[in-house]
């Protein structure tokens, strides 16, 4: 699958990489994101809506952390905690990536929070970050057992 903006190719490169299907489609419809769906646990993307390209990787980490028997669900619908571990995942990966932490949480995301949350992840904690540690993709750096361990942002693996 080619994107032609290199960024949107380098996410959706990512995003198949650890195993989650990205279809390009057109979506006339409105979504919650625009350019960007959950269907049948693939991550959709339509290029010429997609207002910001980070947004791709909070939607892969919907997918990512949601339980198995749910993510293929023709629309999947995430949890509080799904939510907060996706915002978690999502920095997480930009951070894989080597990308401004920007990429993801943008000015006009998060309801004005972006730069709060940036701050907390930078710090090891932040919401999803238990969550993230309880799922065992990751170690929660503010847990007990988590001395000696690599820590999150480093994730032991990507989907749940």
């Amino acid at each position: 699958m080619t994107f032609a903006d290199p960024l949107v190719r380098q996410l959706a490169d990512f995003v198949e990489s650890i195993g989650i299907e990205v279809r390009a489609v057109d979506m006339p419809e409105p979504t919650f994101l625009p350019g960007l769906d959950i269907r049948d646990g693939a991550l959709c993307i339509d290029a010429a809506r997609l207002a910001y390209p980070g947004d791709i990787l909070h939607e892969a980490g919907h997918i990512a952390v949601a339980d198995a028997a749910r993510r293929d669900q023709p629309a999947l619908k995430p949890t509080q905690a799904e939510e907060m571990a996706a915002m978690a995942w999502s920095y997480a990966a930009v951070r894989n990536l080597g990308l401004p932490e920007e990429t993801v949480f943008h000015g006009d995301g998060y309801q004005g929070g972006a730069g709060n949350l940036v701050d907390a992840f930078r710090d090891g904690g932040g919401p999803g970050v238990p969550v993230l540690g309880w799922l065992e993709l990751t170690t929660d750096p503010h847990a007990p057992h988590a001395e000696g361990k690599r820590c999150f942002p480093h994730m032991d693996r990507w989907v749940r």
